[in-house]
């Protein structure tokens, strides 16, 4: 089925200041990178401006595969997505292009743009291997959620008594 007709059930889009809302209520994300495959697919924390770009921290060490598919990259993807529970839940899907930042252009990036909750493994390993910064510059993004009263006991009885 399609967005517009799950909208019949109670999905509904999200507007632009929604979608910003959200994100920059979040700090994490499954990023999908593209390879001659299936994508790779990585969880990750992010730091947002409030605009159209998010920014992510990789720790890289002497190699790094999701450095080297992110270099290569021209479209990415992104979704941030949250399932408090079956009856409300968001998500947020956004594509654009990401590139390393240069050591001039990390002076520029504020504290509040980066991060703000990193596994406490990645901050260790941080403080010893090598990172780089990354912006991701999102060219579209959508937003999509469900939110309704879930159904009484009655309810749900009778549609099960239905079938």
């Amino acid at each position: 089925m399609t967005i517009n007709e799950l909208t019949d059930y109670g999905m509904e889009r999200m507007t632009d200041e929604e979608i910003e809302q959200f994100l920059g209520t979040r700090s994490l994300g499954i990023i999908g990178l593209p390879t001659g495959e299936a994508p790779y697919l990585i969880p990750m924390s992010y730091g947002y401006d409030g605009g159209s770009t998010l920014y992510f921290i990789y720790v890289v060490g002497s190699e790094s595969r999701k450095a080297t598919l992110s270099d290569q990259a021209d479209t990415v993807s992104f979704l941030v997505y949250s399932a408090e529970t079956m009856f409300h839940w968001r998500s947020v899907l956004a594509t654009g292009s990401l590139r390393q930042l240069s050591e001039d252009e990390l002076s520029t990036v504020s504290d509040a743009q980066t991060p703000i909750w990193r596994p406490e493994l990645l901050e260790a390993a941080s403080e010893i291997e090598s990172t780089r910064v990354y912006e991701l510059t999102v060219d579209e993004w959508t937003g999509i959620r469900h939110a309704i009263e879930p159904p009484t006991f009655a309810q749900r009885s009778s549609r099960e008594q239905s079938n």
